[in-house]
């Protein structure tokens, strides 16, 4: 599995596997408990995590450089389980996991979900997995 074929959707939780895409929708599969399903163009949008970016306090950064740095940083942190944590430690862990985040424009919803991305994909062994590079045109 690549990291470009992963994808976020929104209304459902977890990560999911981009199997095919339809006009009225994709056929996913998801990464924790492997079920497939088709998802409606007109009820969900999916997002593919390449095309996703959180803000820091000088550029952006997309999200496989921020699982880099969580990677890096996953030592410092106490506890990753967001579902155990309040909105406090949340902000607390996530400075610990990308210190240079933007305090104003991240919010905790955004957070939890990034935590439990990365936790989904570190349990599956895909943060080593390469993101697709950018061709100039």
């Amino acid at each position: 599995m690549r990291y470009n074929e992963l994808c976020a959707i929104s209304g459902l939780s977890g990560l999911y596997q981009l199997l095919s895409t339809k006009s009225d929708g994709a056929i996913v599969k998801s990464l924790e408990d492997d079920t497939t399903k088709f998802v409606a163009a007109r009820s969900h949008n999916v997002t593919p995590l390449d095309s996703i970016e959180v803000y820091t306090e000088t550029d952006n950064i997309r999200l496989f450089e921020v699982f880099q740095n969580f990677k890096a940083n996953e030592s410092k942190a106490k506890e990753l389980d967001v579902t155990k944590l309040d909105n406090k430690k949340i902000k607390e862990t996530f400075g610990i996991l990308l210190p240079q985040y933007d305090k104003e424009r991240v919010y905790v919803s955004d957070m939890k979900k990034i935590i439990k991305w990365f936790g989904i994909l570190k349990k599956l062994d895909l943060l080593n997995a390469e993101p697709v590079a950018e061709t100039a045109e």
